[in-house]
């Protein structure tokens, strides 16, 4: 079904043939748009410039604050605001509706687009209006990609979007480019998300196209709709990769002109020779309905092996509920096995992934003249945008979903983060969505609650739905449609034209800011002093810890726009003590700074405070997997922390948060052996002139247990920019000096 080869590889006569030691990286894709858009100069270390960016309502306060305050005056390139994370404004009163009258007027002074709340899913818009080939757009949301149009799209934390809008560069090495060939044609009843799951299950647990630009090409690519490249192409996040791009045909040409934008349409396709550093085969015709069990993307099945393997599957869920999530007494899932059949209880169909026109049409074809049931099961359908709702609702499609029983919502993320649908307690969600981490469907372990989605496509779901909530593969179906390659649908976008405000390239500087009451400035931070003696406030042994566990998302995210108050929420559902362990020492740093001699701040120390800072740092073995916010760093450093020690990070884009918010990247090479507990303290003698001098290695004292013992932390692959934000404490001081 999928094989890997990790081996570097050319693409000649048709073929893949081994590539020499040393041979030239030209020919791929990816290739041509990254050197297009690099201003560096260096085709080793780029710079990148972006066609256009994207943010969303968690993200677009942060992002222009830190702009505003390091001295942007307009935008300078094309900025849509979305609204599609806390449209509901259900939660914290005035406070999510105040951040959307904030981000209109951002949009009107400093001349961007503004989409209010419920028009559109961020990536359903910035597919249907912006990406296309040959394009590069950056994103404050994981799940930017539209390479599905030959758009390379990347999601980064809020910090390297401010970057843009003061006019800098995106700096990165020269990623790995992995090829993933495609052959065949999807099965009648397998769709995008059974795709993607696979792939997701054959890469991630190895990281082996980690940090990588993923090519789509190949002939199976011809056998699949745009709508159908977009499902696995939005999925590609989670496989860990830094970006994607597909090759382009007929489809896309077709698709672009649909949307009115015929004549920015070019052929992409890989040159003859093009350098891969890898190869990931993926025969469509082969691949089944698939099923992602919690408490991640990757831990998929297929769903003929998981009915045939449920007690101990549904055991292994159970282990890793009350390891991973405390809940010791929850209620076992195979008590939802029932004569031989599982049961569930909800389903959903939404966002990036789920709702697309092909998915919500293919679901209202299998549910057509059928019934949901009255029974505990129930169904709800989210359109991402409303051209692709109102073409839904033109033929039909929306009817027939709400005749057979489900319910139709607004184009909305919600139930993608927490913030709508939330299970109940004990209660196992089927979703076409993008993630299933820990709680992050919204349920409180903390509280005693525990709710598990599992991942599938529209076309299962809509199955399980026809059969009052019985798991149900698409393919058991006897009369599943099939998925047309040629399958499109008629953009009609009178509705953005109704009310979007299209400002980009008009700046008003004479408009004034709306702040609402809960939109606070970023807390002052203090460069790097010479010593640091910091103390471990959390140390999580996960093999993978995600940024919903680092700052929880759901009804928590409506205080994205006050840092202080979204800080008493970091690690809230992980390590509810954080919070007050960083908080006691953070008042010693800041007593310190007022009185470095006071008797409180020399006890601690064993000296005076004078050169030697007091923060806090956060130990996991491999922290920052998932979502792009940048809370999921900008909060510990808001409580005092100065540094995070991994064995590795999960993903480029939160090591850039840590960085951006002035804190150490450290890596460990055998981090769980130092055996850290909250407590544990870390003295750094020297780690300023250290970091000015270009160290990559650190000796650091660690001081544990009522004994001390010199260890060695590294900085791999810090560049000089990243040394100077840190030494100047956070990248809004570095863009004020």
């Amino acid at each position: 079904m999928i094989t890997l080869n990790n081996t570097p590889v050319r693409w000649l006569g048709g073929r893949f043939v081994p590539a020499r030691p040393g041979e030239s990286r030209e020919g791929a894709m990816a290739r041509a748009i990254l050197m297009a858009h690099n201003a560096s100069g260096d085709p080793d270390r780029l710079s990148i410039r972006f066609d256009a960016m994207a943010s969303h309502d968690i993200t677009y306060v942060g992002i222009i604050q830190t702009a505003r305050a390091s001295g942007m005056k307009e935008f300078p390139l094309p900025y849509v605001l979305t609204n599609c994370h806390n449209s509901l404004c259900a939660v914290g009163g005035t406070i999510n509706e105040d951040d959307h009258v904030f981000g209109l007027s951002a949009a009107k002074k400093y001349g961007g687009e503004f989409v209010p709340a419920h028009q559109a899913v961020i990536h359903s818009y910035m597919r249907e209006r912006y990406a296309a080939p040959g394009r590069m757009i950056l994103g404050s949301d994981s799940h930017t990609r539209y390479g599905a149009y030959g758009c390379m799209a990347i999601g980064e934390g809020g910090p390297e979007l401010a970057r843009q809008l003061l006019r800098k560069t995106y700096d990165i090495a020269y990623p790995k480019v992995i090829a993933v060939y495609l052959t065949g044609a999807p099965r009648p009843g397998v769709g995008p998300q059974d795709a993607a799951l696979a792939l997701v299950e054959a890469t991630f647990k190895s990281g082996a196209v980690k940090n990588a630009v993923l090519e789509f090409f190949g002939p199976g690519v011809a056998s699949l709709s745009m709508d159908y490249r977009d499902g696995i192409d939005v999925m590609t996040t989670e496989t860990t990769c830094l970006s994607s791009v597909w090759q382009t045909d007929q489809q896309t040409k077709t698709a672009l002109t649909l949307l009115g934008r015929g004549d920015s349409y070019r052929e992409m396709a890989p040159a003859e020779g093009a350098y891969y550093d890898g190869v990931v085969t993926v025969e469509l015709d082969k691949i089944e309905p698939m099923i992602a069990l919690p408490f991640h993307p990757s831990n998929a099945f297929t769903i003929k092996e998981f009915k045939a393997n449920m007690a101990g599957l549904l055991h292994q869920v159970d282990a890793d509920a009350a390891d991973q999530l405390g809940v010791k007494n929850a209620p076992s899932l195979v008590n939802k096995v029932v004569n031989g059949q599982f049961l569930v209880d909800q389903g959903v169909i939404a966002g990036c992934s789920g709702g697309t026109y092909q998915n919500l049409k293919r679901a209202a074809e299998i549910l057509k003249g059928r019934s949901t049931g009255s029974g505990a099961f129930w169904l709800s359908c989210y359109p991402g945008s409303m051209p692709i709702n109102l073409e839904l609702t033109k033929n039909g499609y929306i009817a027939g979903l709400m005749a057979a029983g489900a319910s139709i919502r607004s184009c909305f993320c919600g139930p993608c983060f927490g913030a709508g649908d939330v299970p109940a307690n004990g209660a196992f969600s089927i979703r076409h969505s993008t993630r299933n981490f820990p709680n992050r469907e919204g349920s409180k372990p903390g509280d005693g609650q525990i709710s598990y989605v599992a991942l599938m496509d529209a076309r299962s779901i809509a199955a399980t739905a026809r059969m009052g909530g019985v798991l149900t593969g698409a393919d058991e179906l006897p009369d599943v449609p099939a998925d047309r390659a040629d399958e499109q649908w008629n953009y009609d976008d009178s509705a953005y034209q109704s009310r979007v405000y299209f400002g980009v390239g008009r700046p008003q500087p004479e408009t004034e800011l709306v702040f609402g009451p809960n939109i606070a400035d970023w807390p002052e931070q203090i460069p790097l002093p010479e010593d640091l003696l910091l103390t471990c406030c959390a140390a999580i042994y996960d093999p993978v810890t995600t940024t919903d566990e680092l700052i929880p998302s759901g009804e928590t995210s409506s205080y994205r726009s006050n840092p202080l108050r979204l800080s008493e929420f970091a690690l809230s559902r992980k390590d509810p003590q954080y919070v007050p362990r960083a908080k006691t020492v953070q008042a010693l740093e800041k007593l310190r700074r007022e009185n470095p001699d006071a008797p409180s701040v020399k006890e601690f120390l064993g000296r005076t405070g004078k050169d030697t800072g007091i923060g806090s740092f956060i130990m996991a073995l491999k922290p920052g997997d998932g979502s792009a916010r940048e809370q999921a760093a900008s909060c510990q450093r808001v409580l005092g922390g100065c540094a995070n020690i991994a064995g590795e990070y999960a993903t480029k884009r939160y090591r850039s948060n840590v960085v951006n918010w002035g804190m150490l990247p450290f890596v460990a090479e055998d981090v769980e052996a130092l055996g850290l507990q909250p407590g544990d303290r870390l003295y750094l003698p020297g780690i300023r002139t250290a970091l000015e001098n270009g160290a990559d290695k650190v000796a650091a004292i660690l001081l544990q247990k009522g004994g001390e013992r010199q260890i060695t932390l590294l900085l791999p692959g810090l560049t000089q920019e990243e040394r100077d934000i840190i030494l100047a404490g956070c990248l809004i001081n570095y863009y004020a000096q």
